[in-house]
């Protein structure tokens, strides 16, 4: 079964881990981390050099990532879309964390992934 056609649980249970990498990855500055369940079209996109640039400019004005909460799923033909409300260590301020999920190959992977 396609990850669309799953319950919300059944879809955090696969988004969930993946994200606490993807934000593990980025609190490291560890790219390999950060961009382990990518697909490979996002992969070329995300190169070690601008990852390490957009992650210490966000840690020198907000601190590390930390808790999230789910806001909405959006079900989509081939792919399932998580956004979720992020907070970070050193601000009060809010942001939205979200990615995009496909399928290749029998894994789920990020085929999109933005923290604005």
């Amino acid at each position: 079964m396609q990850l669309s056609g799953k319950s919300d649980d059944e879809i955090l249970a696969v988004a969930d881990p993946i994200m606490d990498r993807l934000m593990e990855g980025s609190n490291r500055i560890d790219h390999a981390m950060h961009v382990s369940d990518f697909t490979e079209r996002l992969r070329s996109i995300v190169s070690e050099a601008g990852l390490e640039r957009m992650c210490q400019d966000f840690q020198s004005r907000c601190g590390l990532f930390s808790r999230r909460e789910l806001v909405a799923i959006f079900r989509r033909r081939d792919s399932v879309a998580v956004v979720w409300r992020q907070y970070a260590t050193e601000t009060d301020d809010e942001f939205v964390a979200d990615l995009v999920l496909v399928e290749k190959d029998g894994r789920f992977l990020v085929d999109h992934a933005l923290i604005y």
